[in-house]
């Protein structure tokens, strides 16, 4: 029997807990753990969406694997030793294996991002997180590309993902403008936490899908996970057919053949992520190209 090698979460059944490898090392903590070692199908991926209430904190740590976060909601600070960043909606970041870092929601509003891991933490290793001394990180500044001081942020909007805003004078000040956009078949791509950021062990990026945006069946030789932000879309995974909608989490795992479509009248968008990194080619095995050959062979 061909075991099932995808997840899909819906919003509504969304319950945060607290997490177990932070327990007297926070306050006002919790999150919805999605793709974890509970599938037996995710390796390389912990897919979760975090929470942290008004005041809350994480005490200073760092991880054996590597952390990409998406600001959802609310205002995160972002503390590694000598410096500090102040994240808004739209914003992302990224801390690599074994840098120190600890997090605070200095607002008035709960805060609340979407957090990739990889690989997949484990735990029989205290979640592979480790506490470390506090240290002084300085004055929060804004997440801006041009800053050093935030080389490991970067911002994205809507407009980001418009073929008709990427001018020359963007370039300079945004940095979603790093990386081209990729168009094809209604389907814009802009990539976000890639090596380009200093990521080695996966990827961050955004989709967006235009009416009648459809990607055909195909599979890859890494886990993808997909956060709906803006509108909804039908996908098929192994098969089944399901619509998500604003906040559901999917995941397809490796071999997991499955495809989106768009049918609507309005844009659809999503955060995706990938684990491992793309390989250099042969990324995408598409159905089709598969039953060309096939039936060529027939004939």
């Amino acid at each position: 029997m061909t075991p099932q090698r995808h997840i899909v979460a819906l919003a509504s059944e969304a319950r945060y807990e607290a997490a177990s490898e932070y327990e007297g090392h926070q306050t006002g903590f919790s999150r919805w753990s999605i793709v974890d070692e509970s599938h037996p199908s995710a390796v390389h991926t912990g897919f979760t969406i975090c929470r942290l209430e008004p005041g809350g904190s994480i005490d200073a740590h760092v991880h054996s694997f590597e952390e990409s976060l998406y600001v959802i909601e609310g205002e995160l600070t972002v503390e590694m030793p000598g410096s500090a960043a102040h994240m808004r909606a739209g914003d992302y970041g990224l801390f690599p294996v074994g840098v120190e870092h600890k997090l605070r929601n200095a607002g008035d509003e709960p805060v609340r991002w979407a957090e990739m891991l990889a690989p997949q933490p484990r735990s029989s290793h205290d979640g592979d997180t480790y506490f470390v001394e506090d240290f002084a990180g300085g004055d929060p500044v804004e997440v801006d590309v041009r800053d050093p001081r935030t080389r490991l942020f970067g911002h994205i909007d809507p407009e980001n993902m418009l073929v008709d805003q990427q001018t020359q004078d963007r370039l300079s000040v945004s940095a979603s403008m790093r990386t081209a956009l990729l168009v094809y078949s209604g389907i814009t791509v802009k990539m976000m936490v890639d090596t380009d950021l200093g990521a080695q062990l996966s990827t961050m990026f955004m989709v967006q899908y235009e009416p009648n945006g459809f990607a055909g069946a195909h599979d890859h030789p890494l886990e993808e996970s997909y956060l709906i932000l803006d509108g909804g879309v039908d996908a098929k995974f192994d098969g089944v057919e399901y619509r998500l909608e604003a906040g559901d989490v999917a995941w397809a795992g490796v071999g997991c053949v499955h495809e989106f479509a768009n049918p609507g009248t309005d844009t659809v968008m999503w955060l995706e992520t990938q684990a491992p990194g793309p390989p250099a080619r042969h990324t995408y095995r598409f159905a089709r190209d598969w039953s060309y050959l096939e039936d060529r062979l027939d004939s």
